[in-house]
């Protein structure tokens, strides 16, 4: 079983890691996607399926939930508002588009994520962070 502090601890060391579209290495670069994938390496293991290739728009030209259904083959779904710390939550920016931004649950307010322009951060899960979340996910084997 995995302590979700671990994943927490593991999240929080990956702070400060410049933003870098498809990349996925502590203290070099990654994305939304690149931290949870990261996370997981470190945490459960060797990622269970390579990422694709993708563009910044590429949720938008794919149709339907690609970011979702990938995190759906390997993560536990959970309801929208069961998440807690260590947990993955996937974004959607506008009701009519697609889920296309990831964050991993650090305490019951905050959240870590990496976005274009800046580093990966800790920050508020405030309000709109709230409003805007689409999935929630349990990593596998985390303990209850």
């Amino acid at each position: 079983m995995i302590d979700r502090q671990i994943i927490v601890a593991e999240t929080r060391d990956w702070i400060g890691t410049p933003y870098r579209h498809q990349a996925s290495l502590k203290g070099v670069g990654c994305d939304c996607l690149g931290l949870v994938r990261g996370v997981w390496r470190m945490v459960i293991g060797d990622e269970p399926e390579r990422a694709p290739a993708y563009a910044p728009d590429w949720a938008e030209a794919a149709g339907g939930e690609p970011l979702a259904e990938a995190a759906a083959r390997h993560l536990i779904a959970i309801a929208r508002d069961a998440f807690r710390e260590g947990d993955v939550l996937l974004f959607r920016w506008r009701a009519n588009l697609p889920a296309k931004h990831a964050a991993i649950v650090t305490a019951s307010d905050k959240i870590v994520h990496a976005h274009d322009g800046a580093s990966v951060a800790e920050v508020a899960l405030a309000p709109w962070w709230r409003r805007h979340i689409a999935y929630a996910f349990r990593f596998p084997g985390v303990e209850e």
